[in-house]
C-alpha cells in the first residue's frame, strides 16, 4: 500500500486550507495512507482530520536550520517506507526531512534554492497572482501546470459535544447561555488585528441587545494583553486567551452561536467547524485566504492600499481596520443572531 508523508504548513490556517489537498490525494489514490510532520502548535488540528493517520510533532526553532534534529527525525521516518512526500512550506529546511529520509518522490513548489531537495517542482506564482491558498495547495496533487478542479471539499473538523461541555465546566461557563466568541489576535502582526477598543464597544452593544449571551475571548498567550484591554472597557467578557489549549479552544468554538474574528488560524477553525462567523480583514485579502464556509460574513473595506500583506501598516494609519466600524460588524452579528434566536 502506498504511503505519503505531508510536510505540513507552520500556520493553523494554512494547515486547514491544505485539508482539501489531503482529501484530493485520498480520492485520486484510494487506499493511500497519509502521515504528517507538523509543528507542535499545528498538530492538534491535523489530529482532527480524518485523512491523516499519524502525526510526527516537530519542535524545531523558528528560523533555525537544526540539521541534526531534522536528520534524526528523518531516520525514524525511514522505517515507514514512504513513497512520496508533499512539501507544503516553501522554505529550504522544510525539504530536508524528506530528502534525508530517502523518499523517492518529493513534490513541492520552487523556493529558496531547493532544486536538489525536490524532484517534482511546481512553479511558484507570486502571492498576488494566486487564486486562493486552497487551490495553491491542491495543485500539488497533480502534475505541474495541470488544471485543478474547483469543486474541492471545504476543510472540516469534528468535535464531540461532550468535549465542549467538559471545557465549559472547566472554565465555569454557563452551559445554558448561548456563547459568542471573540478572537482578537492574529499571529502574523498588528495589521491583521481589529483594535481592542472596537471589540470592547461591540461587546457592550451585544450586552444591550442580547443580554442573555455570554462572550468569551480566545487566543494564544500573546493575545492576553489585547484581550485584557477589551475586558477593561467591557467587563462582561471572559478573557480566556492563553488559558486554553488549542483543543479546548476548538471545543468552545464548536458550540459558539457566532464567532467574531480577525483573519487568523482560529477564523479558519471556526469555518471548518461550520460556525457562523464575522471575519475582519485588514492588510490581507479574503479572496486569497477566505473563511471557507457559507456561514461566514466577511468585512473588508478594500481600500486602495489594501491588501498590502504587511505585518504592520507601511503607511502608519491602519485605515483598513480603523475605518471598519463597530456598527458594520454589529449589523452582521445581529443578523446572524436574529436568524438563529
Amino acid at each position: 500500500m502506498r504511503c505519503a508523508l505531508i510536510i505540513a504548513p507552520n500556520w493553523i490556517g494554512d494547515a486547514l486550507m491544505a485539508q482539501p489537498l489531503f482529501a484530493l490525494i485520498k480520492r485520486l489514490y484510494p487506499g493511500i495512507i497519509l502521515d504528517a510532520v507538523a509543528p507542535a502548535w499545528v498538530a492538534p488540528i491535523l489530529a482532527r482530520m480524518p485523512e491523516i493517520r499519524q502525526i510526527y510533532s516537530a519542535n524545531f526553532t523558528h528560523s533555525k536550520l537544526q540539521l541534526y534534529q531534522r536528520w534524526k527525525l528523518a531516520g525514524n521516518l525511514r522505517k515507514s517506507v514512504y513513497n512520496v512526500a508533499y512539501v507544503l512550506p516553501n522554505s529550504l529546511k522544510s525539504g530536508l526531512i524528506p530528502w534525508f529520509s530517502g523518499i523517492p518522490l518529493r513534490i513541492g513548489y520552487t523556493g529558496e534554492g531547493r532544486y536538489m531537495l525536490l524532484n517534482i517542482r511546481h512553479p511558484n506564482p507570486l502571492r498576488g497572482k494566486r487564486a486562493s491558498m486552497v487551490l495553491y495547495y491542491a495543485a500539488l496533487a497533480y502534475a505541474p501546470g495541470a488544471k485543478v478542479p474547483s469543486n474541492l471539499p471545504p476543510p472540516q473538523l469534528a468535535i464531540d459535544l461532550n468535549e465542549s461541555i467538559r471545557v465549559l465546566h472547566r472554565f465555569n461557563l454557563d452551559t445554558r447561555a448561548p456563547l459568542i466568541v471573540f478572537c482578537p489576535g492574529a499571529e502574523y502582526g498588528p495589521a491583521k488585528r481589529w483594535p481592542p477598543n472596537y471589540f470592547a464597544a461591540l461587546a457592550n452593544m451585544i450586552r444591550q441587545s442580547f443580554p442573555y449571551m455570554q462572550v468569551i475571548a480566545l487566543g494564544s498567550f500573546k493575545d492576553r494583553i489585547a484581550a485584557q484591554a477589551i475586558v477593561e472597557n467591557a467587563p462582561n467578557i471572559y478573557n480566556l486567551c492563553g488559558q486554553t489549549s488549542l483543543d479546548e479552544a476548538c471545543a468552545l468554538i464548536a458550540i459558539a452561536s457566532v464567532v467574531v474574528t480577525n483573519d487568523s488560524g482560529l477564523m479558519h477553525v471556526a469555518a471548518a467547524l461550520c460556525r457562523p462567523l464575522v471575519a475582519l480583514y485588514g492588510s490581507t485579502d479574503p479572496r486569497y485566504t477566505p473563511p471557507l464556509s457559507s456561514l461566514a460574513k466577511v468585512q473588508w473595506l478594500h481600500l486602495a492600499c489594501s491588501p498590502c500583506f504587511a505585518r504592520e501598516c507601511p503607511l502608519y494609519h491602519l485605515n483598513c481596520l480603523h475605518e471598519l466600524s463597530v456598527d458594520q460588524v454589529f449589523n452582521d452579528l445581529r443578523a446572524i443572531l436574529v436568524d438563529n434566536y
